[in-house]
């Protein structure tokens, strides 16, 4: 079984607004930093985005994939991979968490990565740190900016 890697960072914005950013799939290559491109595939009744196609471009791990979304209420959004080129398993989620009265937003970023081609584990657990990391701290400046 793969394992995951988890960080989490506070935002200066009601969950409400952060979600709103991360359900915006359109925009991803303007904060995420990995997501070169992105296009959403199918949406639900909701006319939230259930299957959205990524290029992606993480130093160790490129690859053109497919994942599908599910979404937990207002709070939470996870995903599996659904097809890839490159990738084995890409499952990960958004948990968001209101602060101090729902001004602030604390989100959890959780991510497992698996890829076909043998890789040692420290560089895939490497790489999940650097997409997270680095979609947080974007996720943040976006979010602020707005």
């Amino acid at each position: 079984m793969a394992e995951h890697t988890s960080s989490s960072i506070t935002i200066d914005a009601a969950p409400g607004d952060v979600m709103a950013v991360i359900a915006d799939f359109a925009r991803y290559p303007e904060w995420t930093g990995e997501v070169k491109e992105a296009e959403v595939l199918a949406t639900d009744a909701a006319g939230r985005a259930e299957k959205v196609r990524l290029l992606l471009d993480a130093g160790a791990i490129k690859d053109d994939h497919t994942l599908a979304y599910t979404w937990k209420g207002t709070d939470e959004v996870s995903w599996t991979l659904d097809k890839s080129q490159m990738l084995r398993q890409l499952d990960g989620s958004y948990r968001l968490a209101p602060v101090d009265g729902g001004k602030r937003t604390e989100v959890t970023y959780q991510l497992t990565v698996d890829v076909k081609i043998p890789m040692l584990g420290m560089i895939k657990r490497k790489a999940e740190k650097v997409i997270i990391d680095r979609a947080l701290a974007g996720l943040k400046k976006r979010v602020e900016s707005v």
